[in-house]
């Protein structure tokens, strides 16, 4: 029978809560937890956590609770910002349309967390319970009981549920006790996953808040709309990391039933109780918001758990991932209608097709440029914007299709867009790129959002455009020329310390956005250089600069991004710094360099939403009916997330340029979050495909509309996805099946381009290979790509099963579509399983395969 317990002196049971000498305690093997009787109440005593070196204590234990009250709907004016003098902050500058918004609900009152009356108490009574104690207390407002338990499978978690019934009519919000109040100016690492992180508080609001570069030194309060993981969490100086994770269900649903509901706010999350000591925190519901209002009699439910372990953030996290939102159960659920393959080639037809593809030639300064038109939003244009986006992608898939298409009418007029693209003017700017886009009204490049240069736009659109362009062409002079121009200048404007500037302005030459630093990998475009040329100035060049982001950026968690309309906040380029610091690992050998590529990919990870949890639920999607799983976020990326990405309003983002790193990454780190995440983007997204074009959406609210006003995104799409299926095909065969990688796109992320140099399949020399109608398979589930040695005249298939179940398929080669204009006679097939083990197979071009999980099933036809 469950007894009110009066503080008395009870003996100790272990194992159970209980009192003794005036204290309460939990115990188990991992956690110890005791509380004391204090003259206003109830009160944490000791928090303790075994770990390697015995008991390890947290200091400042608490046990504060605090219940958020607002007779009214609390206001929704932004409240101002001030600098350190006391005068308004002017930010986001008007131009920026797109975020003017966003930060002015981001300011509200609830946000800020000075909205409503706070009520803070300790409980005044207890009751025992069998492997639990509930907390209860009265309050004018309201009665709070609340009870704490260990978890039965997870020793260091500790399950709380807390019940608030009303005793007046109001708006009410329940925030998680307060464990301990950690110390703010000594701690290791502090997140609140997709929103903000770093190891130090940060005095600028704006780069904190606004930028997610460091710790608010405020206790704002967050919406879970970007919060990738629910997971606010501290890791001390001590190396105990404490965080609070939401029970799945208590968060917004993005798409709760018929129509998108992001907006709703239904847990808040943050790094500081409402007095500002820095400890993970969440509310529920959020005050003013969607089920906060409560009359007189009603209630609500809350419930969580607080993980504390002895280690670093990451594990933590990754519990919260794995554990608490299964994230690896949602790829039991995928069920692919069209292969990624499949999705490759009807992006080819697309992108051959002038009229669905917006091609588009102009003429300039005598030259005959050619892009695509760009429809969204650029500085100063008419609607009249052009832009070509992968380089690598369009020269590789030229070229392992042996299209003369794009061969004749593509690829020369968008080199000569890259020619043109240069500032050859003398002076200061001299070698950069004049502008990401092409206006052809007025006749001149531009930059996205403001007439400014940028040093990594250097690094993207001269260097690691024209580095890709030149390992297909490189005996190209012309282009050779302007290369070694853009990576002079870029050395230039590289500082003493191995930093760069954000942009400069176009007409003064000075520095802009000088309020933040370039935490960014523009040091990449050194090391291009160096590959191209072989002048060890650039190597050393992109060491000094690594060197500086590795300090500045990766051991503090701050990063900046490439999208001008968004200001630069935080994006897809800190995804991309993993494979440029791995690609600069590979020319050093530094191990410095890869233990940073791991730590940024684990912070990268944080990109990822990891909630709700799929299921089968019925919904309907723009008048067609689905089941939860195939609109989920769970598995994909931001655009940019924060406080002020796009993720707020659009949700993640399709391209997931991603996942082929995240292979790689799995591969050296044996990490499945990496191998999970990856496929979890990548496989399966046929709702946001357009069917009649291939394309994807490119935002996750846009469902299967195509590329709409982004045509260009399709070259994305083809080098992502390529590189995405070629690092499995890598995995899979034990690093048997290699083709050499080039360099990073710009902008959008990390993946590499292909095809301009032979790989190797289990020894043997062999040329990547994609030919329309050449592979015939009755699977979707099924992906390929084939390779082929012309000299030893050797064909190989290489097929992916990439569903978590064994497939039974079927496989026919058409032999007249291996070959332009020829036909090949099949002459000896094998199946390989590596290099020594064969299996013969018949000659006929038809063949019933089984290919386990996740498997890879090669093919090896010699033919005449």
């Amino acid at each position: 029978m469950n007894r009110l317990l009066h503080i008395a002196g009870l003996a100790l049971i272990c194992g159970m809560p209980c009192i003794a000498n005036a204290q309460l305690r939990l115990k188990n093997n991992a956690l110890d937890l005791q509380w004391k009787r204090a003259t206003d109440g109830l009160k944490l005593s000791s928090i303790a956590v075994s770990g390697a070196q015995g008991w390890q204590q947290l200091a400042a234990p608490s046990g504060a609770y605090t219940l958020l009250y607002s007779k009214e709907k609390p206001a929704t004016d932004a409240v101002p910002v001030l600098d350190a003098k006391g005068a308004a902050v002017d930010f986001p500058e008007q131009h920026y349309r797109y975020l003017t918004p966003i930060w002015k609900q981001a300011t509200s009152p609830v946000e800020m967390n000075i909205a409503g009356e706070a009520i803070r108490f300790f409980p005044s009574s207890v009751e025992e319970a069998p492997g639990r104690l509930i907390f209860a207390q009265e309050e004018k407002l309201a009665s709070i009981r609340s009870q704490w338990e260990f978890d039965k499978v997870y020793a260091n978690d500790i399950k709380v549920n807390i019940t608030v019934r009303a005793k007046r009519d109001g708006y009410f919000s329940m925030s998680s006790p307060t464990l301990a109040v950690l110390n703010k100016n000594n701690f290791n690492w502090a997140s609140v996953p997709g929103v903000l992180q770093g190891n130090a508080i940060e005095p600028s609001f704006i780069n904190a808040f606004a930028y997610g570069q460091g710790i608010p030194d405020k206790p704002v309060v967050l919406r879970e709309r970007t919060a990738s993981t629910l997971s606010p969490l501290v890791t001390t100086k001590e190396n105990i990391t404490l965080a609070v994770i939401p029970d799945p269900g208590i968060a917004r649903d993005p798409w709760a039933s018929n129509e998108k509901s992001i907006g709703d706010w239904f847990l808040g999350l943050s790094l500081m109780n409402r007095n500002a000591e820095l400890m993970p925190t969440i509310y529920h519901p959020v005050l003013g918001e969607k089920k906060s209002f409560l009359k007189a009699g009603d209630s609500i439910v809350f419930s969580f758990r607080y993980t504390i372990r002895n280690g670093s953030w990451f594990p933590v996290f990754k519990h919260a991932v794995n554990d608490v939102y299964r994230f690896a159960d949602a790829l039991a659920l995928k069920q692919t209608k069209q292969s990624l393959t499949s999705r490759l080639l009807g992006m080819h037809r697309y992108v051959i097709d002038d009229s669905l593809s917006k091609w588009r030639t102009e003429a300039y300064k005598g030259i005959t440029i050619g892009a695509q038109d760009y429809l969204g939003g650029v500085y100063n244009s008419d609607k009249d914007a052009m832009k070509n986006a992968d380089y690598g992608a369009m020269w590789m898939l030229s070229k392992i299709t042996e299209d003369t298409v794009l061969q004749s009418t593509r690829l020369p007029y968008a080199r000569n867009f890259k020619l043109m693209q240069q500032n050859t003017g003398k002076g200061f700017f001299h070698g950069a790129a004049a502008g990401q886009y092409y206006l052809f009204r007025s006749k001149r490049f531009t930059e996205e959002w403001g007439d400014y240069s940028e040093p990594i736009a250097l690094t993207y659109y001269m260097i690691a455009d024209m580095g890709n362009i030149l390992l297909f062409q490189p005996n190209d002079t012309a282009l050779k020329s302007a290369f070694r121009e853009a990576a002079d200048r870029l050395l230039h404007w590289m500082q003493p310390n191995g930093q760069w500037q954000v942009a400069y302005d176009n007409h003064t030459a000075k520095p802009m956005f000088t309020e933040v630093q370039d935490l960014r990998p523009t040091f990449y475009g050194m090391l291009v250089a160096y590959n191209i040329l072989g002048d060890v100035k650039y190597k050393a060049a992109a060491c000094k600069g690594a060197d500086w982001f590795i300090k500045n950026a990766v051991e503090r968690g701050r990063f900046l991004g490439t999208c001008g309309d968004a200001r630069f906040v935080p994006d897809f380029a800190t995804g991309q710094s993993v494979q440029a610091l791995m690609d600069l690992y590979a020319a050093t050998k530094d191990a410095r360099y890869k233990n940073a590529a791991i730590a940024t990919a684990k912070i990268y990870t944080t990109s990822v939403y990891t909630h709700p949890i799929p299921d089968r639920t019925k919904k309907m999607v723009n008048g067609i009916a689905r089941e939860d799983w195939e609109i989920a976020q769970a598995g994909l990326s931001f655009e940019h997330g924060g406080t002020l990405g796009s993720a707020n309003h659009r949700g993640p983002i399709l391209l997931a340029s991603h996942a082929g790193m995240f292979i790689r990454m799995f591969a050296i780190t044996k990490d499945s979050i990496f191998l999970n995440m990856a496929r979890a983007a990548a496989l399966g997204r046929d709702a946001f495909v357009d069917s009649a074009t291939s394309v994807a959406s490119y935002y996750w609210d846009a469902m299967n509309k195509g590329a709409g006003p982004y045509p260009h995104h399709a070259w994305w799409q083809v080098g992502w996805i390529t590189d995405y299926l070629l690092a499995e095909i890598s995995l899979r065969s034990g690093n048997g099946i290699e083709f050499p990688r080039g360099f990073i796109t710009p902008k959008v992320g990390p993946h590499q381009s292909y095809g301009f140099k032979e790989g190797t399949v289990y020894g043997t020399k062999a040329s990547l290979l994609l030919k329309e109608n050449m592979l015939h398979i009755n699977d979707p589930y099924i992906d390929h790509f084939a390779a082929i040695d012309t000299k030893n005249r050797k064909l190989f298939l290489m097929l992916l099963n990439n569903d978590d179940e064994k497939r039974s398929i079927s496989v026919q080669l058409d032999p007249a579509h291996v070959l332009n204009n020829k036909s090949i006679q099949l002459l000896k097939v094998l199946s390989r399983k590596d290099s020594r083990h064969t299996t013969p197979m018949n000659n006929f071009g038809s063949w019933s395969l089984n290919i386990p999980a996740y498997g890879l099933q090669v093919i090896e036809i010699n033919y005449r």
